[in-house]
């Protein structure tokens, strides 16, 4: 096929997705933040993207959703959590994880539903422990720790916040399930529709599907191949990946995933659009 470069996260949640794209004659993996992705695919960088789920409907050109994976849950998620050192029902000014879109989302309709709050959001950069844009903080980073915060990816497990800080956290996979009974998806791979059956884009799809049912079947070895270069325990990430997190876009997650959007649109907080969903491509041989 022709070249088709592949925007991703190298979190440790995308090495069920990823690992072995590497050698995949053909492909060129883009590793960035999930942030950075639906920028990536609007402006043409990258062919496909595993984006926000949120960037189905509120990226500035139009995407569709390739059958080929995704990062969800049916429950409990561990790595998107929000710490705050107060009650959730006094909360009314939320700083953000800078890495994240949906979970942003995620976080003000869960602490509505759940607790009657519209927060304020604003940006986070939990690894320099600023705002961005705000006077530098001069406390040591151990103290400089605003008083909600949500917190994605590795850095939830392998460098959290002190937990003396924040007796009161809260799972949003968790509490989406709670809430609504579905599955909930985090992230798809996704390509821009115009380019939705390109021969390039159908050939990845089928590949990146390929992939991901290859690495279903040896979660143990991913887990123990990426836990140590993420900084992860081996027998958590095993559970992480193997336990927690959901590969497969099945019906479920589609129906968890179109709950989601017409719950924030119903909000407010993303526009009145439908998610454009790509039927899976014939396999790929080889």
């Amino acid at each position: 096929m022709d070249s088709c470069r592949i925007a991703c996260v190298r979190y440790l949640n995308t090495a069920p997705l990823v690992e072995g794209l590497e050698h995949v004659q053909g492909l060129t993996l883009i590793p960035t933040v999930p942030s950075r992705i639906v920028d990536l695919l609007a402006s043409g960088e990258a062919d496909v993207g595993l984006a926000s789920i949120v960037d189905a409907v509120a990226a500035p050109v139009p995407l569709t959703v390739l059958q080929a994976g995704m990062i969800g849950c049916d429950g409990p998620t561990l790595t998107v959590r929000v710490f705050s050192s107060v009650p959730f029902e006094d909360v009314s000014v939320l700083h953000a994880d800078t890495d994240s879109h949906t979970s942003v989302v995620l976080a003000r309709l869960v602490l509505h539903q759940h607790f009657g709050r519209r927060v304020e959001v604003v940006p986070f950069d939990a690894r320099e422990r600023v705002t961005p844009g705000a006077p530098v903080d001069a406390r040591p980073l151990d103290e400089a720790w605003p008083p909600t915060v949500l917190l994605i990816g590795d850095k939830v497990a392998t460098d959290p916040p002190p937990a003396n800080r924040y007796p009161f956290q809260l799972d949003l996979g968790e509490a989406w399930k709670a809430w609504t009974g579905l599955p909930f998806v985090y992230a798809a791979w996704m390509c821009r529709s115009d380019e939705a059956e390109s021969p390039t884009v159908r050939t990845a799809a089928a590949l990146l599907d390929r992939q991901r049912r290859h690495n279903a079947t040896r979660l143990g070895w991913v887990a123990a191949m990426h836990a140590p270069s993420a900084r992860w325990p081996v027998d958590r990430a095993d559970r992480y990946l193997g336990g927690l997190l959901r590969f497969d876009l099945d019906q479920a997650a589609r129906r968890g995933a179109t709950r989601f959007i017409a719950e924030a649109a119903s909000r407010g907080l993303l526009p009145e659009r439908t998610i454009a969903w790509c039927e899976p491509y014939a396999a790929v041989e080889g």
